[in-house]
């Protein structure tokens, strides 16, 4: 059962074996299998590796704009100073996760269930509605900020 949404954040021209990378990474023991869907900002929307790893895992990019991410604060995260600064939000990858995993479900209470994981990067988070009080993982793999 597709039940996940991964928000991905990444530097521009990052390739799609570096987001596969850091995907894996953050999905942990889970299965591309659970995925729906993958979550940016609406600016990433022709970064060929992005939109090669969706195409290559058969995965719908949702898009979303500034206005929409900035509109969704998410509560116990550090605010990026590098997507602050070239972007104007305070974050990528969680609030697309968020903001996709409740587009996708018509249930209420889309939850983080991976934070905010950074490899070679690209920023990975993953959301659920079908997790509601699971208390999030974060994974430090090589964490920094990103545009």
């Amino acid at each position: 059962m597709k039940t996940l949404t991964v928000g991905i954040g990444c530097r521009l021209h990052s390739s799609a074996q570096q987001i596969e990378a850091a995907v894996r990474a953050a999905l942990g023991t889970r299965t591309y299998d659970e995925i729906g869907a993958v979550a940016t900002l609406d600016l990433k929307a022709h970064e060929t590796g992005l939109l090669e790893f969706c195409a290559r895992h058969a995965l719908p990019l949702k898009l979303f704009s500034r206005e929409q991410i900035a509109a969704l604060p998410v509560a116990g995260t550090e605010p990026s100073a590098a997507a602050r600064e070239h972007l104007g939000v305070d974050g990528v990858c969680e609030p697309c996760a968020l903001l996709a995993a409740s587009a996708e479900s018509t249930a209420a209470g889309a939850q983080l269930i991976v934070r905010k994981t950074a490899l070679d990067g690209v920023t990975v988070a993953i959301a659920s509605t079908a997790h509601a009080g699971v208390e999030p993982t974060h994974n430090d793999s090589n964490e920094q900020d990103l545009p």
